[in-house]
């Protein structure tokens, strides 16, 4: 008698997908025993990793970072295909290792002295916020008490009745820094500050802060981002690294072991029907019938069948099908999924690239590594002090900086409203907007550089990231918004269906990606361990029907 191998089909070759198939496939081979297949609606395999090239340097148009290199699995791989190194140069952010130059609206260098003492009251609001211990690190008794103070500020706000954000425990924490009387107004700190008074500086900086904390999480408005669940999320120890050969590489090296012909691109998927309960009648097939319980229904208009889908999506995708009359799934997902998906939050982040003028880098040639890499603390939008032609777009990006030292190529990120305004905006409007606030920003310094005093600065090109419209992702990543907790990235994870009481076949459809790990979210490591929890899922089930031992 011969037995009908299960076919599993993966939708989306990104992290999650392809490690699914991996590791599929590397335990089965030998064995025959699935038929195997990844079908990806886009033309290329890497989902939101997207390694490319910018003015001859090596980018990353999607997930940039290795978050922490203790204990991490992409860490891991990358140093075993010899990734971590490149004679090319590569987006490996060096000059962030050097102290940023932190500069006001107006041209003003602002001194550490004032900086300082908010990024140290930021960052233990954080780090209180995420469930980080007391840092043992400060070496003296002035410094132990400043770190108390903070974490005793940090603590009274998180016990307020109306912290409910991470947006307002911060907002919280500030106010509690203020009203105790630690804005010391010395008149020495102030001088070439122009209108700037020492407490709009120091709101200045701590937006500044949480713009970058808004490019993190992807919460478009950090009063959207649970405060309960911060704490559940985890890092790894150890360094944030970029990879020399690009992130693209890890992705090639899960794809590798693959046979030719499993991953299939531009095979978009448009439908998912499955079955709930037991349908004693085949579903039809246009050439025959489909004795497997889920069906696939494509863009072209071809049909596939499956005992099993692990669903690899993004959660921006899974958000509009639950909102689209179509719907991609039939039926329609029972109401604990679609809760889930609706509640938790998927936010939008771009990259912004921009490349000096070949003219404007001669100019400069002599002074290599004159571009710092910028903290930008802008007025508030509605401050009547503001740079009446600086873009709104611009106001609520923290930084600028050359992605090595000394590159021509500059990198900007930008979240939320910002980011997806970005996507719609012409090149040169861009490359406008990007120079006025810049020549703005650095008058003082190019005054001193520029003997010209031709302040403004040329750009010959620039190049955007495009994830919020992008349709195969509509957005960036997820995060735990208000009304929505950790329970709800469990409920992603859950196979379906889910009452394993009735007749009907199990484990139809699986659900990985970075939306599906309730501590890992957001991250390519969590979707790399999405992927190997489903791929094991499977394995786990036919192990126990004694098909795979």
């Amino acid at each position: 008698m011969v037995v009908k191998k299960a076919r599993i089909v993966i939708i989306g070759a990104g992290m999650a997908g392809l490690t699914a198939a991996n590791k599929l496939h590397s335990v089965t081979a030998s064995k025959d025993m699935f038929e195997l297949c990844v079908v990806e609606g886009g033309t290329r395999i890497g989902g939101r990793i997207n390694t490319s090239e910018f003015g001859g340097d090596k980018i990353e148009m999607g997930a940039t970072w290795i978050h922490g290199i203790g204990g991490s699995p992409i860490h891991k791989i990358a140093q075993q295909i010899h990734s971590l190194e490149s004679d090319q140069p590569w987006e490996c952010m060096d000059g962030n290792l050097d102290e940023p130059t932190t500069i006001a609206e107006g041209g003003f260098i602002i001194k550490p002295s004032i900086v300082e003492p908010i990024t140290k009251l930021f960052n233990t609001l954080m780090n209180h916020a995420q469930g980080k211990k007391l840092s043992d690190s400060a070496s003296d008794t002035a410094k132990s008490e400043l770190h108390s103070y903070y974490h005793k500020l940090a603590a009274k706000a998180s016990n307020m009745s109306t912290t409910k954000s991470v947006g307002s425990f911060l907002r919280q924490g500030l106010d509690g820094y203020w009203s105790s009387g630690s804005e010391k107004n010395q008149e020495e700190d102030l001088k070439g500050y122009g209108k700037w008074s020492r407490k709009l500086l120091e709101e200045g900086i701590f937006t500044m802060h949480e713009n970058t904390q808004r490019t993190f999480t992807s919460s478009g408005d950090l009063l959207t981002l649970d405060y309960r669940a911060e704490s559940e999320y985890q890092m790894f120890p150890g360094e944030e690294i970029t990879i020399a050969k690009g992130y693209l590489s890890i992705i090639e090296s899960l794809a590798s072991v693959l046979p030719p012909g499993t991953v299939q691109l531009g095979r978009k998927v448009t439908r998912i029907e499955w079955q709930p309960e037991r349908n004693h009648e085949p579903m039809n097939v246009e050439n025959g019938y489909c004795s497997r319980p889920v069906k696939l229904h494509f863009y072209d208009g071809s049909v596939m069948c499956a005992d099993h889908v692990i669903v690899t999506v993004s959660l921006g995708v899974l958000k509009a099908s639950i909102h689209d009359d179509s719907g991609m799934f039939y039926p329609p997902l029972p109401s604990f999924k679609a809760k889930a998906i609706s509640r938790l939050g998927f936010g939008v982040v771009n990259k912004l690239f921009m490349q000096l003028s070949p003219t404007y880098e001669r100019k400069h040639e002599q002074s290599k590594g004159w571009f710092p890499s910028l903290e930008m603390v802008f007025h508030s939008p509605h401050s009547e002090m503001r740079h009446k032609k600086i873009p709104w777009w611009m106001r609520r990006t923290a930084s600028l900086c050359p992605i090595y030292n000394n590159s021509s190529v500059l990198l900007s990120w930008f979240a939320g409203e910002e980011a997806l305004a970005l996507e719609s905006l012409k090149d040169e409007d861009i490359i406008d907007g990007v120079s006025t606030t810049l020549s703005t920003f650095l008058s003082h310094k190019l005054s001193i550089i520029d003997k010209s005093h031709e302040n403004e600065v040329k750009f010959s090109k620039v190049l955007k990231t495009q994830w919020g419209t992008d349709p195969l992702f509509l957005g960036s990543y997820s995060y735990v918004a208000v009304g929505s907790s950790g329970d709800d990235l469990d409920a992603m994870a859950e196979p379906l269906p889910k009452d394993k009481s009735l007749a009907s076949p199990p484990l139809q459809i699986l659900f990985a990606g970075e939306a599906t790990h309730r501590t890992h979210y957001s991250t390519t490591h969590g979707a790399y361990f999405s992927g190997l929890r489903e791929a094991n899922r499977l394995l786990q089930h036919y192990h126990y029907l004694g098909i795979y031992n």
